[in-house]
């Protein structure tokens, strides 16, 4: 009897809270998550609503705009633009090549900085340098890097007997690949930061009870370090992609979309429709597609991976 009433009375006790109490408790943490709900509003929220109502109009940037309502004649026009549709495969080519490349690197990185080497501390610091630069600053460096007449990557395949007047990113067949490069290079180090922090929450005795059993170094990094990092790994790639497919400063000083529109993302369609062709409601109309291809398209990822770890 004694054991009920102690297990029931914190049930006893929340139920009779006073009103007053329970009221005061709600204003104070509908007051702390105001301002938040207010920034997402405003920022997110209504620019968001701004650009779908636009898509339906045919409004244009002009100094006095006069724009109407044309319902979905800008999807329509926008399903037969071949161009656009090329851009987007483009995008996705760089997006998914990008965060797979950066996964890959990143994890190479983070199992080499939290292993117990010399100077540990410093390449950890070293290693954030790309994320720290700015993309611009970023863009016009390896511009000068790819530059066919005195960038010192053709100097380096010179001094080894290779041919050392490739225009990397003047030529159809070197342009995308060349700024996958880049992009890779600069969104590895958020990856390896997060990865690094995930290893050092593997408790050390798993990796010890693994090597007792027999297990070898890609045996444990297979059984014990990818399940480990398996949810870390789900959001930061989720993360990339959307980052990635969105990314536009970087590939705009690198090459501009060129050449012949071979690293033209989809991003940079949109904005020299909007801000070059002036066709506001046309591109408001591609950022309507993107948005809803991308969230799909992240679903589906999220949906997949979830299924995968409630699999016993």
């Amino acid at each position: 009897m004694t054991g009920r009433t102690l297990a029931s009375s914190p049930a006893r006790v929340a139920v009779r809270r006073p009103a007053g109490v329970v009221t005061r408790q709600r204003r104070e943490t509908a007051v702390l998550v105001l301002p938040s709900v207010l920034l997402i509003v405003v920022l997110s929220v209504a620019p968001l609503l701004a650009g779908l109502a636009l898509a339906f109009t045919d409004a244009r940037l002009v100094h006095t705009p006069h724009y109407s309502f044309v319902g979905v004649e800008n999807f329509t026009k926008l399903a037969a633009n071949s161009m656009f549709w090329a851009s987007f495969r483009i995008g996705m080519v760089w997006a998914v090549s990008v965060t797979l490349l950066q996964l890959v690197a990143a994890m190479g990185l983070a199992l080499l900085l939290n292993a117990d080497l010399r100077l540990r501390g410093l390449a950890r610091v070293l290693a954030l340098i790309p994320w720290a630069m700015p993309p611009v600053v970023v863009s016009i460096m390896w511009r000068m890097i790819y530059s066919p007449n005195a960038g010192p990557l053709n100097a380096l395949l010179g001094s080894i007997g290779l041919p050392n007047d490739i225009n990397w990113l003047g030529s159809f067949t070197t342009a995308l690949p060349a700024v996958i490069a880049v992009g890779v290079w600069v969104g590895m180090p958020q990856t390896t930061v997060t990865l690094l922090a995930g290893l050092q929450q593997v408790p050390p005795d798993t990796y010890e009870a693994a090597a007792i059993d027999g297990a070898g170094a890609w045996r444990r990094f297979t059984a014990v370090t990818v399940p480990s990092l398996r949810p870390i790994i789900t959001s930061i790639t989720s993360l990339n992609f959307i980052w990635n497919f969105n990314s536009f400063s970087l590939v705009y000083v690198l090459t501009e979309g060129g050449p012949g529109g071979q690293t033209m993302l989809p991003m940079l369609f949109t904005y020299i429709e909007a801000f070059q062709n002036r066709n506001i409601g046309y591109a408001a109309a591609m950022g309507v597609v993107l948005v809803v291809v991308v969230v799909a398209l992240l679903g589906l990822y999220l949906w997949s991976q979830l299924r995968a770890e409630d699999k016993p």
